[in-house]
């Protein structure tokens, strides 16, 4: 299938039926702690590369890819001919932390791509197979190695769903973890953004860990992520990367750098901290490593291994399996310089994606690094936030009102509000009608951020060039879409100046349709 084109428009009987029975089971069984299978009702049965198909027949782009899980998307070849080798070589699949030639190969792989400046003298631990494991070993190494106890996390940050992890999220006060000021351009918290912003944040660290009547001793280690994921697709600035590298190593005070969404070539680097040149003490890695499969590993320096044996073990670290698919993984990440391709593809469909910041008001900050890309919705200018009822008139809104000049350009009309100079009141309903107008595209998008006004794009590493400029249309008429709801009420409510304006696809581009 190409990529632009449609899912069939109706599906046989049977399989809409056995697809609207799956969903209501799992409605009926499943916890209501489940999440993505709210906001997206699809049953996928087959999946290759960015496509994944449903019970129904509808096909759909795959820009969430497992929480970033799958660097090189659904199924990819060399992932299942990796997988095939072991089942067929008798090798046993659950090995606990015993030595064996599937391990082997994926810690040498592994180390080939850790940054320089730790590859040479690292250790690696097994930990439970999902990041949250790998983020409370790291807690627990480092406590050992320093024999202090609190840490150090920041604003915005997520770590995990365990106690440990969950406090460094900002969810488990009784857990000490101290929370410090993340530096961001578009909410920066001091209200000022760009390097200054970020000098005050570095500043701030400084003053809480030097003062001794902070109320916040020296810890046992500082985590930060080099791109927010979770807290909405923000990335750190380098120098501050870099300064919280001197910070910590000043104070004798190790740095985890959380990897867990950010590496394997996401960002455009292998490794995220690779961007700032930063070496941390300790990295946590899962989501890509294991090649889809759960997999979760600590990397740290030789220094910090004082653990003693049974220090910090877990059942399920010997996945021979998730090994070699990450092994995989790695390999043709690094081989096919991936990353590189994550850069420049990332560059234009942020470059496209920024347009629309410009020619909607409620899209107020476009940003990311790599294939690791945000949207932030905020209330259109004159609008309330948090307003229920986005999208519910898109269908039949009138859509001329675009202005062209000779050139074939959109002239902005001086009514037409464009971006705010200021950050505008979160608008989640706005997300959500995004994300649902998305997937009526066909088109599969996440959502986060700090009140879940983020739009989040992680399309695998191996997106083709064709496949980029499909999501970019299927977003764009998303937003489209609900950019006309808007205007559709406010004509409905009584003459207020209209929120947005509206644009004209250029012609030339893919028709995206779901």
């Amino acid at each position: 299938m190409t990529v632009t084109e449609s899912a069939p428009g109706a599906c046989a009987t049977g399989a809409h039926a056995a697809h609207e029975g799956i969903l209501r089971r799992q409605s009926a069984r499943e916890s209501a702690a489940r999440t993505y299978a709210r906001a997206l009702p699809i049953v996928p049965v087959r999946a290759r590369g960015l496509t994944i198909e449903g019970a129904d027949g509808r096909r759909y782009l795959d820009c969430l890819s497992g929480a970033g899980t799958l660097a090189l998307g659904h199924n990819h070849p060399v992932v299942l001919e990796a997988i095939r080798k072991v089942l067929d070589s008798g090798a046993p699949l659950h090995a606990l932390d015993l030595a064996t030639p599937v391990k082997d190969a994926f810690v040498t792989e592994l180390f080939r791509t850790l940054p320089p400046g730790l590859a040479g003298h690292a250790r690696v631990q097994f930990c439970g197979p999902a990041g949250t494991d790998a983020v409370e070993a790291a807690f627990k190494l480092v406590r050992a190695a320093t024999g202090r106890t609190g840490i150090v996390a920041f604003a915005g940050a997520y770590h995990g769903m365990t106690a440990g992890a969950l406090a460094a999220s900002g969810h488990a006060p009784e857990v000490r973890v101290a929370h410090l000021p993340y530096p961001q351009d578009y909410r920066c918290p001091f209200g000022v953004g760009g390097a200054r912003g970020a000098e005050l944040a570095a500043r701030w660290t400084e003053s809480v860990l030097d003062d001794p009547k902070s109320g916040v001793p020296l810890p046992a280690g500082m985590i930060l992520e080099p791109v927010q994921g979770e807290g909405g697709v923000i990335p750190a600035p380098d120098d501050w990367m870099l300064r919280m590298r001197r910070i910590t190593a000043d104070r004798s005070v190790p740095l985890i750098a959380d990897e867990i969404q950010t590496g394997v070539g996401r960002t455009g680097a292998f490794w995220a901290v690779e961007h700032s040149g930063v070496t941390p003490d300790v990295m946590v890695l899962s989501k890509a490593i294991g090649g889809s499969l759960p997999l979760a590993v600590v990397v740290y320096r030789d220094e910090f291994d004082v653990w003693e044996p049974g220090a910090h073990a877990g059942t399920f670290r010997g996945n021979q399996l998730a090994m070699a698919a990450g092994t995989a993984t790695l390999a043709h990440v690094r081989q096919n310089r991936l990353a590189e391709r994550a850069a420049t593809v990332g560059s234009r469909m942020l470059a496209h994606l920024r347009e629309l910041a410009g020619a909607y008001s409620f899209v107020g900050e476009v940003r990311g690094r790599g294939l690791m890309i945000g949207m932030e919705l905020v209330a259109p200018e004159g609008e309330p936030a948090q307003e229920s009822g986005w999208g519910s008139a898109a269908a039949g809104a009138d859509d001329a009102t675009e202005v062209w000049n000779e050139a074939g350009a959109v002239v902005v009309p001086e009514r037409g509000r464009g971006r705010r100079r200021e950050p505008g009141p979160a608008a989640p309903e706005l997300a959500a009608a995004v994300q649902r107008e998305c997937l009526r595209r066909g088109l599969i998008v996440e959502l986060g951020g700090r009140h879940a006004g983020v739009v989040r794009l992680l399309p695998p590493l191996t997106i083709s060039d064709e496949q980029a400029t499909a999501v970019l249309d299927r977003l764009a008429d998303a937003v489209d879409a609900v950019d006309r709801a808007l205007w559709s009420r406010t004509d409905r409510d009584g003459p207020r100046p209209r929120p947005s304006r509206r644009r004209r696809r250029p012609a030339g581009r893919a028709e995206g349709t779901g």
